[in-house]
């Protein structure tokens, strides 16, 4: 999944950081968390409840029109993302568009339990955490500007993308499996550079005498989180396809 990219100053990262920034990095992270939460407890919803499920998907017809919508609208989002469409939307829209987006990706996530155990989803949900966590700390506290490594990384995302749909074609396992090993590291690697970039902008915001109540600076702290939650997302996926038992 393509990564949005937010604006930052980069010579923001020698500003002290402030209650401001602290607080613009800690509301990131509520929403990401929101944000899960609300995927987590979506697809769980879906999975367990046979009602949900023939909402979108029947045994004698496959996928209903809504499962169609659920299945392509986060590719569809991300490719929004992408555009910096969503950029533009005033704050409560983008409130209502991330709101959404998480809650459509749970509907999409539903499925993979029809394909792995519950015991591979749980404990790679649990590996992704630990990677995302041990990955966000460490670009928050290195003095390393990991901006040099953008170009390397949105290749990375953007070759992944063409691959995967590549792969919808020739259906490779092994070609799918090597593109997982490459995700994991593509995401892990983009954890740690979107964190860094995160503290820049509250870095940047208390510099500039911003307050985090402003309606752009909660949009970026929207945009922000839903990077996040993308990184968080991919590496769970690409360590489900490499270590996930199926049923």
């Amino acid at each position: 999944m393509e990564q949005q990219n937010y604006n930052y100053n980069s010579d923001s990262v020698f500003v002290q950081e402030g209650s401001v920034s602290k607080k613009f990095f800690a509301n990131v992270f509520t929403l990401m968390f929101a944000a899960l939460t609300i995927s987590t407890l979506a697809a769980y919803l879906f999975a367990t409840n046979e009602a949900f499920q023939r909402y979108i998907f029947l045994p004698e017809s496959g996928l209903t029109t809504l499962g169609y919508i659920a299945i392509f609208s986060p590719l569809a989002m991300v490719l929004i993302i992408g555009s910096g469409a969503l950029s533009r939307l005033p704050y409560i829209a983008l409130l209502v568009a991330f709101i959404v987006f998480s809650l459509v990706m749970g509907i999409s996530l539903s499925f993979l339990g029809a394909v792995y155990t519950d015991g591979s989803i749980v404990s790679c949900f649990g590996a992704a955490g630990v990677i995302f966590g041990i990955m966000a700390l460490l670009g928050y506290t290195t003095d390393v500007d990991l901006s040099k490594y953008r170009t390397i990384l949105l290749i990375g995302v953007v070759g992944l993308f063409v691959t995967g749909i590549i792969n919808m074609f020739i259906q490779s396992e092994q070609f799918s499996l090597i593109r997982a090993f490459i995700g994991v590291a593509v995401f892990t690697a983009l954890t740690a550079y979107d964190v860094q970039m995160i503290k820049r902008l509250g870095q940047g915001i208390e510099k500039d005498g911003g307050v985090i109540e402003d309606a752009s600076n909660k949009k970026l702290a929207i945009m922000a989180a839903l990077s996040l939650y993308l990184d968080f997302v991919n590496i769970f996926l690409f360590l489900l396809r490499i270590f996930g038992g199926r049923k």
